[in-house]
Order: C-alpha cells, then structure tokens, then sequence
C-alpha cells in the first residue's frame, strides 16, 4: 500500500516571512540582494505573469534556468497558482531536455540567456509547449507578459503535489519524483531539530537548484527566515570568500566539492561562524574525514535521495568526528529500516535500506507500476545497501545493483575505490563487476591517473594487499582519461559497467 501524503494547509512559507520579517536578507545572488518583502513582491508579480499564459492551479511548468535568483521568484510563484514545477537540468543536452520534457509534459517552459536557444531546440519536439525567456532571445520575452489580476494563494496545502525533481539517473533513464509540500515541510523541520537553527544563520547553495540538494535551501531559507547564499556555479574559491568574509553560517557540498574547497584554502582553518558542513551525494573517503578530522571542520555526514524531498540520516555537526563514514541516525520523524532478505536485519547487519515517514515522495510521474515497487509494504525501497549500528546510526554502503558477487562473497565498489584512491598515482576510481568464466564476477577498476603519475596494475594491485581480502583485490584494471559522474557528483557505474563489455 502506498502511505497517504502528509496533510494540512498552513499560511504561505514566504509570505509569512514578508509579513514577519520583511527587511530581513532572503536572497544574496551575484548582484541581487532581496528582503523576504523583496521576494514576496517578486513572486507575486511573477506569478500573476504566468496566470496570463494560462498556468492555472496544476498546470506544470518546466524551468530551464541558472542558479540565480529569478530561480527562487519562480518557485514561490508557482505555488502562489498551485502549479507544479519541474526544474530542467541546465547541463542537460537538447535531446535528453526534449526526452524530460516529453516525459513530465509541461505546459510553459520558462528559459533564460544561453539556455534558450538549447531549450528551443528541445521544446520543438514536444507539441503544444509553450516557450517564454526571461530576456525574450527569439522567442516571447517574459518581462513583458502583463499581470493578471488573478487571486493568488497565501495557503499551502502540504499535500500538494509542488514539483516534479528527476533523479540522477546512475542507472537507466531519470525518472520524475513528485514531491509535495509536505515533504518539504517534513524534510526542513527534520533538518533543523538535527542541525539546530540560528537567526543569523546564512545557507550557501553551490549546488544546482534543479537537484533536490539545493532546491531544499529555497524552502528551508523560507520556512526558517533564514538567507539563502545562491552560486551559479561552483568555485571554490568563491566558497572560501564566502565562508571567510560573508558569514556563512552553512554549506551544502559533495565529497568532490569538499576536497577542492578544502584544497584552495592551503591548510587554513575554517573561521568559527562556520558551523555545519553538510556533507551528501554519496559515502565520503576515509581519507577526506580523516582530514576534516584534522582541522576540526564541522562536517555532518548525510545520506539522502531525490525521493525522501533530500536528508534522510545526518551526523550532527558536533558529534560526526565519533564515527567516521556514518551517516548519522535518521531525522525525526523519519524511519529506517534495513531488509535482510524480507526480514528486519539485526545490529551491523547488512541489508537494503528502507525510509518511511512524510518526507517520502508521493511516487514517481507517470509511471504506477515502479511507483509501486518503490513503495511496496509502506516504505521506500532505496536500492542502496547498508546497515545500522547498535547505536541507530546508518552506515551506506552501496547500490544494490553495484554489489559484486565473486565466488560467492560480497565486495562493496566503494570500499575497494576508497583504498584505490589512497595510492598517490590514483586521481579517481570506479570498481564494478566483470563477467569471469570461474568465479561468475570479479573485480574490475577503472582507474583515472593523476598527471604525471604512471603506474601499472601489478603496483595498485600490490598496493591493494594487506589494505582489501584477496577476493576484493581487483583482477582487472583499465587506466582511463575521466569516469562518468552524475550533474550531483554520483559515479555512474552502470556505465562503467556497460563500456566494459
């Protein structure tokens, strides 16, 4: 059975801000500097603008834009109409935009500057799809749509379907999670009982408001009143200056961006007011923990999905250098449980992870049948493998696609990646199952060198004694220029996997 969507309705997340708080900083973009009263008047213009092109309460309508702040006006406009929004990846091809497209079938695709052109191509396949840009680029220029003195909500209603987020496709195409209100509610509530909230606290989001990572900080910043600190792409340097001399209270990152972040600073210590990192995208090196370790960086390990609206488990900040590579315990009021096998696993006991509570997505778009299988029993099936602790703490492992099974015992990729990347010639490794006439699978690497670092597979193989079991140590090793990541920094081994063949 698939459980019923959280319910309730409540006063406008934005608007009570404006009312409650209305100079208050919102929204520090590039150049744009915007009060929660800034925000709430540009959200409603905005919105009275698309009820002149017709978006009505459940229409849906595709955002193909930057990381900038007329992303934030749009997602409030939204749900001033009861519309669904459905953020388009920006790196996306013309040919997989059209793909998303087809698939979600909006009705408006709002474009901006460079994109437009890209979104035009993709829009040309999907009949009856509107195209408006922000700075008009050869197609209709929103600015100039009049504004319909249309009723606009001050309500949400958190059951509420408010957008459709595809999913980082590590494997197979993406598919469209509806997430609601609630979710988000749930989800931002859960958040700050783990990580506490501050009045002078200021959220910086390098990453992309089209993965449910960022697009979190957009309600979270409105239902805190709290300042979102929006980058359009990510730099590290940026980030330093930002933590350094902007007062950065919080930072939304993956492993890949910690690293870089913390490679720019050369050694120095984060300044006090920093006082989470939010680590997700997928289990971090030892290495990398052992580091923030070592400078003292407030990193909170989570782990979390595009289908449970972003955190699921999180490491406080204070406590997450206790156990290194944990995830933290779940959010209230989320659950977790982990399947062994169709039974309730024990203690370190390995297994499927399964998430219940309001922050589970409502099911994906169009498709009830993996809906479904998704939601079978009344909880999310994640796919992903791990175990908890004596202690309720979750400790990810793997995607269960990922397991290989060679002669029978089971290798996690990701423990034999994170001991590659330890040799000093290795700049990035992906491990994953190779067909083998004995043992059924064994272990492949594909490994990516650093400049100027050869090696040979005999060394990484002897390197990986004594650190892996024989049966982990990989048999096959292709040295290759880069591997596969998703826009959100997941390793695509699927595709690793399939280039093998």
């Amino acid at each position: 059975m698939i459980p019923a969507p959280p319910s309730g309705v409540m006063p406008d997340w934005l608007r009570a801000q404006a009312q409650a708080i209305p100079e208050r900083l919102a929204l520090a973009a590039g150049d744009a500097r915007w009060t929660f009263a800034d925000l709430d008047r540009r959200a409603a213009e905005a919105a009275r603008r698309l009820a002149s092109l017709g978006v009505r309460d459940g229409s849906r309508v595709a955002l193909l834009l930057h990381n900038r702040a007329p992303y934030a006006m749009f997602a409030h406009a939204l749900a001033r109409l009861g519309a669904v929004m459905v953020p388009l990846n920006a790196r996306l091809s013309a040919a997989e935009l059209a793909w998303q497209l087809g698939d979600a079938a909006p009705e408006l695709l709002v474009s901006e500057d460079d994109l437009t052109a890209r979104a035009g191509e993709a829009s040309r396949a999907v009949s009856a799809l509107k195209h408006v840009a922000l700075d008009g680029a050869g197609v209709d220029d929103f600015r100039r749509v009049p504004e319909s003195q249309v009723p606009l909500r001050d309500e949400i209603d958190l059951a509420a379907v408010q957008g459709i987020v595809y999913t980082s496709a590590t494997s197979g195409r993406p598919k469209g999670v509806l997430l609601t209100f609630g979710n988000h509610w749930w989800s931002a509530i859960g958040s700050a009982l783990r990580l506490g909230l501050r009045d002078d606290d200021r959220w910086l989001a390098p990453l992309s408001l089209w993965h449910v990572g960022g697009l979190a900080i957009v309600w979270r910043s409105a239902i805190y009143g709290i300042t979102m600190v929006l980058h359009d792409a990510f730099d590290p340097g940026a980030v330093n200056r930002e933590i350094d001399d902007g007062g950065v209270t919080i930072v939304s990152v993956v492993a890949t961006m910690l690293e870089r972040v913390l490679a720019a600073r050369g050694g120095r210590f984060f300044p006090p007011s920093l006082r989470c990192v939010l680590l997700g995208g997928g289990p971090a090196s030892a290495d990398l923990l052992t580091v923030c370790r070592t400078m003292n960086v407030p990193v909170a390990g989570t782990y979390g999905l595009t289908e449970t609206a972003s955190q699921v488990a999180t490491a406080a900040p204070a406590g997450s250098a206790g156990k290194l590579g944990s995830a933290g315990r779940p959010l209230l009021p989320t659950r977790v449980r982990i399947d062994a096998d169709g039974r309730a696993a024990g203690p370190n006991e390995i297994g499927e992870i399964l998430v219940g509570g309001p922050t589970v997505m409502r099911g994906y778009a169009g498709r009830p049948d993996e809906t479904a299988r998704a939601l079978r029993g009344g909880w999310l099936h994640t796919g992903d493998l791990g175990y908890l602790d004596g202690d309720g703490d979750l400790y990810v492992l793997d995607r269960r696609d990922d397991l290989i099974i060679t002669g029978g015992e089971n290798v996690y990729p990701a423990e034999v990646e994170t001991v590659l990347r330890q040799h000093p010639a290795v700049a990035d490794a992906a491990v994953v199952a190779v067909a083998d006439a004995t043992w059924g699978q064994a272990v492949g690497a594909a490994v990516v060198l650093q400049a100027g670092a050869p090696t040979a597979a005999e060394d990484l193989q002897a390197f990986c004694e004594g650190r892996l079991a024989r049966y982990k140590i990989p048999r096959h090793v292709r040295f290759v220029g880069s591997l596969p990541h998703s826009p959100g920094g997941k390793l695509r081994r699927r595709e690793v996997r399939d280039s093998w063949r």
